[in-house]
């Protein structure tokens, strides 16, 4: 159940980020060619493009969390027993969750600091600039606590221990696709 509310939940960002991705491009473009051709320009736009961007490169790291799809060596643990591997893991959730916890206090001390200090060009509160934080660390907290609880309770298979995958290994497995794919 989860499972399925986190992939929906991980959709709809996808969808946002393309919003906000194409608006940045509307706003930035359009300025441009204000300015150039016609002398004025939108006066939010700058910075609404930076908030826009801070937002949806959040917005792909819950993605990436959920994916497992943030960088990582897996030089010594894919050389571990299977229970080294595993005790690795839980420290990993641990200092993940921990990470999680100090983000959304740090996002949150800074929203709570700023909400009453107006933006420049908008005059929206500075708080949603890093209100973003929270909303990371929360939804990246929920991800991890699912994953956690899946090897704590052995409903993780040895293969998931290494939340890693190689560019190369994606390479090949497009490779076989569009091989299968075209025979």
């Amino acid at each position: 159940m989860l499972d399925k509310f986190l992939d929906l939940y991980c959709n709809l960002l996808g969808k946002v980020i393309a919003i906000l991705l194409a608006l940045m491009v509307l706003l930035v473009f359009g300025n441009v060619v204000l300015r150039y051709g016609f002398n004025s320009g939108i006066t939010v736009s700058e910075e609404l493009s930076r908030w826009m961007f801070v937002w949806l490169t959040f917005l792909g790291a819950i993605i990436a969390v959920r994916e497992h799809g943030h960088l990582g060596t897996d030089f010594l643990i894919a050389r571990l027993p299977i229970m080294g591997q595993k005790i690795c893991l839980v420290i990993g959730y641990v200092l993940m969750l921990l990470m999680c916890w100090l983000m959304f206090k740090g996002s949150y001390d800074q929203t709570i600091i700023n909400w009453a200090t107006e933006a420049p060009a908008t005059g929206w509160s500075q708080g949603f600039f890093y209100g973003i934080g929270m909303v990371f660390a929360v939804s990246a907290a929920l991800m991890l606590f699912q994953d956690f609880y899946k090897l704590l309770t052995g409903q993780m298979k040895d293969d998931d221990l290494i939340n890693i995958r190689e560019s190369e290994e994606e390479a090949l497995t497009f490779e076989e696709q569009t091989q299968g794919a075209a025979k």
